[in-house]
């Protein structure tokens, strides 16, 4: 005989099944404090708890959730740094919300974490320890965060000294060595400085070619003097780092997924840059 759930939609043998040791604990329980009524009691009881747990784990453990809690909260935490929030810093948290296209509740969500991060006794470990532990093997998960947290540093056009203790703080926590943020860093340089130059050239202001050329190698991460084989190398291990889906299937709230988009559009263009000026050489 089938029972079936009307809201679930599977059988009595499924639901066996998927919460095996819940029944089983429960149901022993049960029977040993009442019987075969105690029994059916007791595996009841055992699988509302275990969904419950699960539930709640699911929650707390959710990649998607802490990288969202932890990006605004840090931002705030880098705003604060200096004793004194600048308008380009706060402008930089509003650009992000809206290339991210929250709706009303979750940029009120972001703007209350950002407020939490400026607190003088909010400590980052409380939201980067959980962050580290899920995404602990999840590389360009870390570098994205950590580019985002750059560029909300450079947003006011320097990174302060107090705002490079937070950054090292923030690579610490995601077991990155000293090596590894030194040259995040120098790239996030020269990407600032590659968007910066750029939109000035949009708006029909004077950048030489030499500059944007040169910034654009930074962008890649690499020195002027690669050869083509390994500036290609490092241009395709990028966008690969970079892509929206993969990082997205890694945890990347969906959300964000335009400031990906962005990055690989910022390699692309610095790359083919590179190229041009290789082939016209």
């Amino acid at each position: 005989m089938a029972f079936r759930s009307e809201n679930a939609g599977f059988s009595l043998g499924q639901l066996v099944r998927r919460n095996r040791t819940a029944l089983i604990i429960g149901g022993l329980i049960g029977l040993m404090s009442g019987g075969l009524f105690g029994l059916l009691l007791g595996a009841g009881v055992g699988v509302a708890l275990s969904a419950a747990l699960k539930n709640a784990l699911g929650n707390a453990l959710n990649p998607q959730d802490a990288f969202f809690r932890a990006t605004f909260t840090v931002m705030g935490k880098l705003a604060k740094a200096d004793g004194l929030v600048s308008e380009a810093e706060i402008q930089y948290a509003r650009e992000v919300m809206n290339r991210m296209g929250l709706s009303e509740e979750r940029r009120r969500e972001a703007m209350q974490l950002f407020s939490q991060g400026k607190d003088s006794d909010f400590d980052i470990a409380e939201v980067m320890r959980p962050l580290s532990a899920l995404i602990r093997f999840r590389i360009p998960l870390k570098l994205m965060f950590v580019e985002i947290q750059l560029q909300a540093a450079m947003a006011d056009g320097q990174v302060s000294e107090a705002e490079t203790q937070i950054i090292r703080e923030v690579c610490g926590l995601l077991q990155m060595s000293q090596a590894e943020m030194a040259a995040l860093m120098a790239r996030m340089q020269s990407q600032f400085s590659y968007q910066q130059h750029s939109y000035q050239s949009h708006q029909g202001g004077f950048v030489s070619e030499q500059e944007l050329l040169k910034e654009s190698y930074g962008v890649l991460g690499v020195d002027e003097s690669v050869s083509d084989a390994e500036l290609k190398k490092a241009y395709r291990r990028l966008m690969s780092q970079h892509h929206p889906d993969k990082l997205v299937a890694k945890g990347l709230p969906e959300d964000m997924m335009q400031l990906a988009k962005e990055k690989t559009q910022e390699i692309q263009a610095a790359y083919d840059r590179i190229r041009t000026a290789r082939k016209n050489r």
